[in-house]
C-alpha cells in the first residue's frame, strides 16, 4: 500500500485484518484434522510456522514504535509495565523485544529523517517470514560479537550469508556458519579494549531449589587477573569452606577452590568497609529474619532435634540458610532485621529529617522485601524509600509511612502515573487509576498459599 492514508482508515485496516485474522484461527481450530493425511499436516506446518514468523516481525513492528513512536514526541511514561500487564508477559521480555526492535527496524535522527535498519538484509528476512526467532537470536548475536576490525562492507557480507543460509536451514547450522565466517574474518582473534569491554558481564541465574545459582558471562582480563590471585590464595589446604587452618589433605577440585577463592575476596571487600554506603548504610549484606527463628537456629545448630528455621532472605531477595547467617553474623557485623529491642532507636522522626535512616529503611527490608508496586521484583537492594504521604505535602519520615520502591516506580509515583495508599494491614497499595489499588505478593509467596492472600493483622 504505496498511496496515502489517514490514521483513522489505517486504523480500520488493521482492526478489519486482526478480526479476519481471528476469525480464520477460529475456522482452523473448530476444523478437525484426524484424517487429512501426514502429507497435508506436513504443508500445514509449514504455512503455519511461516504465519507465525511473519506474526512475530509485526509484532516486533509494533514493539519498536511503542518505544520510539514515529507520530509522537516520545514513547508514553510507563509504557514498558503497561504493555506487560497487558500480554502478561514479562517487563524483561517486553524490553528484550524492544532491544531486538531496534536492529531490524528503520531508524530515526534526531531530525526525524529515516535510516535504514541496523541490519537491513535481516529485516527483511524476518517481515517476509523467511526466518524464525531461533535464528534471529543466532544472527544478531553473531553480528553484536564481531570484532570493530571488520569494515562495514564486510559486515554486510557476514550478515547475507548467514541471512541466506537460515532461509534453508535450522538455527544450529546458521550458529556453526556463524563461528566459522568469525574465523574467517577474524583469524588472529583482534579484539580490542572497545570489543572487551562490549562483552564484559556476568549473569547469575534464577537461585534453585537446592540453593544454588548458575553463573555465565565473560570477564575480561583485569578481572580474570583478580580472581586467579584470589584463587591462588585458596590452594590446597588453605582457607577451606569449614574454617579449619591446619594443614590437611583437600579434596576441592579445582573449580571448587576458584569458587572459594572469588567468595573470599568478596568476603573480604565486604569487611573492609572500603566500599562505602548504600542507600544510608555501609555496604554489607542485609539478613531479614526474626528474633525467634533467629534463637531456634543457634539451638538447632548443636541440637539435631531441633529443626532449623527457613531460610532467612538478603536484601537481594535471595533465600539465605540459617547455618550460613549464624556463621557469617559471627565473623562480621551484619544488619539483621530483629526489632524486639529497638526502643532506644528513633524510628519516628515526623517532619525533623526528610530522609530516612539506617533502622527505617532495615525495617522496609523486613516488612516489604522489595519494591512494593504489585509484580514488580525489584529487591530491598535495587529500592528507594517512599513516603507514602509525599513529603511535600506534609508527610512525616515515620517507619509506618515509609515504603519500598524501585528508582522507576519511584518516578511514576512522584509524576502522577501511580497512587499510594497505606492499608488497614500496614502495607502499600498501588493503583493507575485503571484498577483496585493491590499490594505485591511477589516478596512474600507464602501469602500466595492462603485461600486469602491478604497478610495477617500483625502488631
Amino acid at each position: 500500500m504505496g498511496e496515502f492514508i489517514t490514521a483513522e482508515v489505517a486504523r480500520e485496516h488493521i482492526w478489519a485484518a486482526l478480526d479476519a485474522v481471528d476469525a480464520a484461527h477460529s475456522v482452523l481450530r473448530g476444523t478437525p484434522c484426524d484424517e487429512v493425511g501426514t502429507a497435508f499436516r506436513m504443508e500445514m506446518a509449514e504455512r503455519v510456522e511461516a504465519q507465525e514468523r511473519i506474526n512475530r516481525g509485526l509484532m516486533y513492528r509494533v514493539f519498536g514504535q511503542l518505544a520510539d513512536p514515529p507520530d509522537e514526541a516520545g514513547s508514553t511514561p510507563g509504557w514498558v509495565q503497561n504493555v506487560a500487564a497487558r500480554l502478561r508477559v514479562t517487563p524483561a521480555e517486553v524490553k528484550r523485544r524492544t532491544k531486538v526492535a531496534t536492529r531490524i527496524l528503520p531508524r530515526r535522527q534526531l531530525t526525524g529523517e529515516q535510516l535504514p535498519p541496523d541490519l537491513p538484509l535481516l529485516a527483511d528476512a524476518v517481515g517476509a517470514g523467511a526466518v524464525g526467532e531461533d535464528h534471529l537470536r543466532v544472527i544478531t548475536a553473531a553480528m553484536r560479537n564481531l570484532p570493530s576490525c571488520v569494515s562495514v562492507d564486510e559486515r554486510v557480507e557476514v550478515e547475507r550469508s548467514l541471512v541466506r543460509e537460515a532461509a534453508k536451514s535450522d538455527a544450529d547450522i546458521v550458529k556453526a556458519a556463524a563461528n566459522r565466517i568469525d574465523e574467517i574474518f577474524n583469524p588472529d582473534g583482534d579484539f580490542n579494549e572497545a570489543d572487551r569491554a562490549r562483552r564484559r558481564g556476568v549473569v547469575m541465574g534464577p537461585q534453585g531449589r537446592d540453593g544454588m545459582f548458575r553463573i555465565r558471562g565473560y570477564l575480561d582480563p583485569e578481572a580474570r587477573a583478580y580472581v586467579e590471585a584470589a584463587t591462588a590464595a585458596v590452594r590446597p589446604g588453605r582457607h577451606l569452606p569449614d574454617g579449619a587452618v591446619e594443614e590437611q589433605r583437600d579434596e576441592r577440585s579445582p573449580a571448587q577452590r576458584c569458587h572459594d577463592g572469588i567468595k573470599l575476596g568478596l568476603k573480604a571487600g565486604l569487611a573492609s568497609g572500603a566500599w562505602g554506603s548504600h542507600r544510608g548504610h555501609p555496604v554489607t549484606v542485609i539478613a531479614r529474619t526474626t528474633l525467634a527463628e533467629l534463637n531456634q537456629a543457634a539451638h538447632a545448630v548443636t541440637d539435631p532435634d531441633i529443626p532449623m528455621p527457613s531460610p532467612a532472605r538478603t536484601g537481594g531477595n535471595t533465600a539465605l540458610p540459617m547455618r550460613d547467617l549464624i556463621r557469617m553474623a559471627a565473623e562480621a557485623i551484619h544488619y539483621l532485621a530483629v526489632f524486639d529491642d529497638h526502643s532506644d532507636r528513633p524510628l519516628y522522626l515526623g517532619r525533623q529529617k526528610r530522609i530516612a535512616t539506617t533502622d527505617q529503611r532495615i525495617i522496609c527490608y523486613s516488612r516489604d522485601g522489595g519494591c512494593t508496586r504489585s509484580n514488580c521484583l525489584e529487591p530491598g537492594y535495587h529500592s528507594e524509600v517512599h513516603h507514602a504521604v509525599d513529603w511535600a505535602a506534609g508527610g512525616p519520615t515515620d517507619a509506618d509511612m515509609l515504603f519500598f520502591a524501585c528508582g522507576p516506580d519511584h518516578t511514576a509515583v512522584s509524576e502522577g502515573r501511580w497512587q499510594t495508599t497505606v492499608t488497614d494491614c500496614g502495607r502499600l497499595a498501588w493503583t493507575d487509576g485503571t484498577r483496585p489499588p493491590g499490594i505485591n505478593h511477589a516478596h512474600h509467596p507464602e501469602e500466595l498459599l492462603r485461600s486469602d492472600p491478604a497478610p495477617p493483622d500483625e502488631t
